[in-house]
């Protein structure tokens, strides 16, 4: 029956095309090809059945909350207002030229604008960028600003984390920054801004965004994402950091968060050292047996990256989270495994990712020997995550880990659940756990979508993420998926 039904309906096919053609002799092949295509069947839809509605099932039945909650969560430092447009419009409205791409570490003009976005576009990568001459900078803001259809959102790390965090209502969130009118306008009821906080100028930052696919020029992005950039003096010298710390006695939070030690890239070497420096005393303050997160983000300076690793940051914080370009910019800023590689090829490599993850928490965590609080770091790229904790100090991870994971496909495509109609697994069904000692080879099964495994006092769980293939919004993905995975995280009390 189901075989006469498709003779049928490919009979009525060619009929409906032989009719088309008798009747309008003219029409050109590629038309008919059109209209050919367009009248196949497609392929279904996932469904339940699909790998993607699988995977999708299995997390939702794995994701549970933690026995010991966080009751209060305090975030720092970084704070704004995104102004996210298409990137290749703006550029066309201030008057650039597609060109070739050429990546400046900081920018001058607007033409290190043009250059770095496509370069960043055509490697479909994200990256962020301090902008050094206010005066252009603020000229491109105002038209950015302006332009029709620019969308004008809560920005900087810290305050998208307190923004996850305060949708959950049983949770008190405290967020220190520059918060300007149009910030505190746009943030959560939820969220609390100490006084101190308060500024009456907004900073922005200008995210231009393209999709897959998308041309300028000879160019075709290769994945939707996003180029950043900003002239902001407030967050580049973390200049509520002192503020936020001060904050936290009357507050007394059960996890600090903290991000924004990237903005200081625009500032002199001498300003960067001494911050530093202030940083780890201001965290030293934070009493003993609060858990300190901190968030990483886009980085050019690698001197900056070796003392944020060198320079106690690292033993002072008990988790990090961060993605493929700043895990592989550290471990070439501290001569760690497999630096001598470049850049990714494509996906990065699981084997490798872990053995990076694996020697930060070896030579930067917490053991017997060391004084150090490092016990947690949260990975993220685009197709999977793998959270790495030494064991004994975390629990609920499994949980955590698909959490985070789920919140990229969910937040990406703007919808409350998994459609499984508008995402795609694209992770490697197969992968070694290492490259750097005999690594286990593994075979993803959907129903079991979270992978463990466990490396001399280290435990790793891998998830891949369900891809929204339309993405609506990329930016503070990174920052939903550790805000997300935190949540689910449960710390030992004897930490």
């Amino acid at each position: 029956m189901a075989l006469w039904r498709g003779s049928a309906y490919a009979g009525l096919l060619a009929l409906a095309v032989g009719c088309v053609f008798l009747l309008e002799p003219q029409l050109p092949h590629s038309a008919l090809r059109s209209l050919w295509s367009s009248l196949q069947p497609g392929p279904p839809s996932p469904g339940p059945g699909s790998p993607e509605g699988r995977l999708a099932a299995a997390w939702d039945a794995l994701i549970v909350r933690p026995a010991r909650r966080w009751r209060r969560v305090a975030v720092g430092v970084n704070a704004c207002v995104d102004v996210v447009l298409s990137g290749v419009k703006l550029l066309q409205a201030l008057g650039l030229n597609p060109g070739d791409g050429k990546d400046h570490s900081i920018l001058h003009s607007k033409n290190d604008l043009k250059e770095t976005f496509t370069h960043f576009m055509g490697k479909g990568a994200a990256a962020e960028r301090f902008f050094s001459d206010k005066e252009t900078f603020h000229d491109v803001a105002q038209v950015a600003s302006k332009f029709p259809g620019a969308q004008h959102y809560v920005g900087g790390n810290a305050a998208l984390i307190g923004q996850k965090f305060a949708a959950n209502s049983d949770l008190k969130v405290l967020l220190c920054g520059p918060v300007g009118p149009k910030l505190h306008e746009l943030l959560d009821d939820n969220v609390f801004v100490p006084p101190e906080s308060l500024q009456e100028v907004d900073e922005f930052h200008l995210i231009l965004e393209y999709q897959a696919g998308e041309e300028w020029g000879q160019l075709k992005a290769p994945h939707a994402n996003r180029f950043i950039f900003s002239h902001d003096l407030s967050n580049g010298a973390m200049s509520m950091l002192e503020v936020f710390v001060s904050s936290l006695e009357e507050f007394q939070p059960d996890l600090v968060v903290l991000s924004g030690l990237h903005m200081m890239e625009g500032q002199s070497k001498e300003f960067q050292r001494k911050r530093l420096l202030e940083v780890v005393t201001s965290i030293s303050d934070i009493p003993v047996g609060i858990p300190i997160h901190l968030e990483l983000a886009s980085m050019t300076n690698r001197e900056l990256m070796s003392s944020i690793v060198h320079q106690q940051v690292f033993h002072t914080v008990t988790s990090l989270g961060l993605n493929e370009q700043e895990l592989l910019f550290l471990s070439q800023s501290a001569a760690g495994p497999h630096s001598s590689l470049s850049s990714w090829n494509g996906v990065p490599d699981v084997g490798m990712v872990s053995d990076i993850l694996f020697w930060i928490l070896k030579e930067h965590g917490k053991s017997k020997s060391r004084a150090s609080d490092l016990t947690r770091i949260h990975f993220h790229t685009l197709v999977y995550h793998i959270l790495a904790t030494v064991d004994g100090h975390w629990a609920n991870q499994l949980a955590a880990v698909a959490a985070g994971a789920r919140v990229a496909g969910t937040q990406a495509c703007a919808t409350e659940t998994i459609d499984t109609s508008r995402v795609s697994l694209r992770a490697p069904r197969e992968f070694l756990t290492s490259h750097s000692e005999a690594g286990s080879r593994v075979i993803f099964n959907p129903d079991e979508p979270v992978i463990e495994w466990h490396r001399e006092g280290v435990s790793f769980h891998f998830t891949p993420v369900l891809v929204c293939k339309d993405p609506i919004r990329t930016v503070g993905l990174g920052d939903a998926i550790s805000a997300e995975g935190l949540f689910y995280s449960e710390v030992h009390p004897h930490y």
